[in-house]
């Protein structure tokens, strides 16, 4: 039988620092190994047609981190954004951060316009969740839809429509790295039907082969979705 690939894949790339720790390296080292990983991982489900990954990069939660290592995570993201713009275009990759932006740094939302109007039309879509915590993306579309006064006319279809991610499906996969079991408020309307996958690999250390063995996975599950 052919194997069913998942159009959308959801990451909770965690067990960055974790890793390090282990290899006797700076906590920031994972950090680093971390966003080299999530390069690879984009280019292993283009090679599959997966059209979209979704990535859990900064959470709301992770800004009472301490200012040295929100600072840093702040300078991969900005290093980022100006320098992988043409490997980006040359992998067909399109770009979209969803997240409460207007938190970050604001040469940092101006280098976010950039990428997204410049990557677009890729084959593959990358949403970075930075700033992100579905709550907070919950309370926020609550919010503009009173405010359009569309209070009374809101349905689960149309509510999508609000959101951060209204461009991109919901995930029919969902992959969280090193042994935590949990969606730590990630796109929690969206996984309401997702597959969940857990493995105890720390991040920077999950590989194309790991990859490949859990859309295998996925393509045996059945997926009812309630029937």
């Amino acid at each position: 039988m052919e194997q069913r690939n998942p159009q959308c894949v959801g990451i909770i790339m965690d067990g960055n620092r974790r890793w390090a720790k282990e290899q006797g390296l700076p906590a920031f080292s994972g950090h680093k190994a971390g966003y080299d990983t999530l390069k690879n991982v984009v280019k292993w489900a283009h090679k599959v047609e997966v059209k979209y990954v979704v990535a859990y990069a900064f959470s709301t939660e992770n800004w009472k981190r301490t200012k040295e290592e929100v600072d840093y995570l702040m300078d991969i993201f900005r290093f980022a954004l100006k320098n992988e713009l043409v490997e980006l275009k040359k992998e067909k990759i399109s770009i979209k951060i969803i997240g409460e932006i207007a938190r970050l740094p604001e040469d940092i939302q101006e280098e976010i316009k950039k990428v997204e109007e410049m990557t677009k039309g890729g084959e593959i879509t990358l949403a970075l969740a930075v700033s992100y915590g579905a709550r907070s993306e919950i309370v926020n579309a609550i919010k503009k839809i009173a405010k359009d006064g569309k209070i009374d006319q809101i349905t689960e279809e149309n509510f999508d429509s609000y959101l951060w991610t209204k461009d991109i499906p919901d995930p029919d996969l969902v992959i969280r790295t090193s042994g935590e079991q949990r969606l730590s408020n990630f796109l929690l309307w969206q996984v309401a039907y997702s597959e969940l996958f857990f493995t105890k690999t720390y991040w920077p250390a999950f590989t194309e082969e790991e990859f490949l063995k859990i859309l295998e996975q996925f393509s045996k599950r059945e997926r009812r979705n309630g029937k």
